[in-house]
């Protein structure tokens, strides 16, 4: 079976190029496909024009919008569906990154405090809102959320996520010691660290992610790699089998996306093979997923990920609800029974 759990709604910076990115995700999943004589005309302009405008009035967490990724998902033989949204976009966590972000008069600190400013733009009782109206209407459908963990950030933390119901929390690191460090913008900053240390600080925080009992799965082990060299393939090797030693003790599961292969420069999944076949050899549990920003990049390169797990030795899959872990299996028949494990 295929299922995409990892995948969001918006993102901003609100530029030009990404009202130009929205434009092309709705010409692309449109019902009524514009014919190819008909691009470049004025009525297809026309038509554009209305689409965005509906789009900017009602906002991403609508029942059209979401509707699109689904449908889209659906057309490539996707089943079951996870939408996630960072936790940095909803007001009721500022003060959580506010407090472990860099966001001070450096160079770094001040784009940083400028993008969360631009990012941070909604309610999360908006996302549940609109997430739980079109869950009414897709059962295939569950409601989660991807949370940046800081070394030392668990307690605070799980108070914050405390009175939300979800049905399942993602587990990301995207900082270095308060640097964001996947922002291409900033990704000179690689040069100023020893990769080595870089390496064995960021596995160290996944690790802790790991153990801090807030997580379902842990997303893109690897993502360090996202714009840096790697260390030698032996250090690389201790740090995936520690990684994977968490995870089979902490019983958390991890995902096979495939973001950072067609969003970055990248150009791999993540994790790695190497990284994924170890985690084979601890039993780690994993689930599938395109990372998608938009509806037409849903379900990107699944049919990869999905013949990559089968290569290193999985046969099974897994996606969440109510908290629960759902096990399917990766390529036999959709209607065998499913088993839940209660976590």
């Amino acid at each position: 079976m295929k299922i995409d759990f990892h995948f969001h709604l918006e993102e901003g910076t609100y530029s030009l190029a990404w009202l130009k990115r929205t434009a092309l995700a709705l010409e692309q999943t449109s019902r009524n496909h514009t014919s190819h004589t008909e691009y470049e005309s004025r009525a297809w302009i026309e038509h554009i024009t209305r689409s965005l405008a509906r789009r900017m009035k009602e906002g991403c967490y609508s029942e059209d919008w979401i509707t699109r990724y689904l449908e889209q998902g659906r057309k490539k033989g996707i089943t079951k569906f996870g939408v996630v949204d960072h936790l940095y976009r909803f007001h009721e966590f500022k003060s959580y990154y506010e407090e472990f972000m860099l966001l001070d008069d450096s160079p770094i600190g001040k784009m940083q405090r400028e993008w969360l400013d631009l990012v941070c733009t909604y309610s999360i009782e908006d996302y549940l809102s609109g997430m739980r109206n079109a869950a009414r209407f897709y059962e295939d459908l569950s409601i989660g959320v991807e949370a940046d963990y800081f070394p030392g950030s668990q307690d605070k933390l799980k108070a914050l996520l405390e009175p939300y119901q979800v049905d399942y929390v993602i587990g990301s690191v995207h900082f270095h010691e308060g640097w964001k460090f996947d922002n291409p913008d900033t990704q000179r900053h690689f040069e100023d660290h020893d990769l080595s240390l870089l390496y064995d600080q960021y596995y160290q925080t996944v690790i802790e992610a790991v153990h801090s009992g807030l997580f379902q799965f842990m997303a893109h082990l690897d993502h360090i790699k996202v714009f840096c060299p790697l260390p030698p393939q032996d250090e690389l090797e201790v740090h995936y089998n520690n990684v994977a030693a968490a995870l089979s003790i902490a019983d958390v599961a991890t995902e096979i996306n495939t973001g950072l292969a067609y969003r970055y420069s990248t150009n791999e999944i993540c994790p790695s093979t190497s990284f994924l076949s170890i985690l084979k050899d601890y039993d780690v549990p994993i689930t599938l997923s395109s990372n998608a920003h938009f509806p037409d990049e849903l379900g990107n390169m699944l049919d990869d990920a999905r013949k990559l797990a089968k290569d290193i030795g999985y046969e099974e899959i897994v996606y969440f609800k109510n908290k629960q872990r759902l096990i399917i299996p990766l390529y036999t028949p959709v209607n065998m029974p499913l088993v839940s494990l209660s976590l």
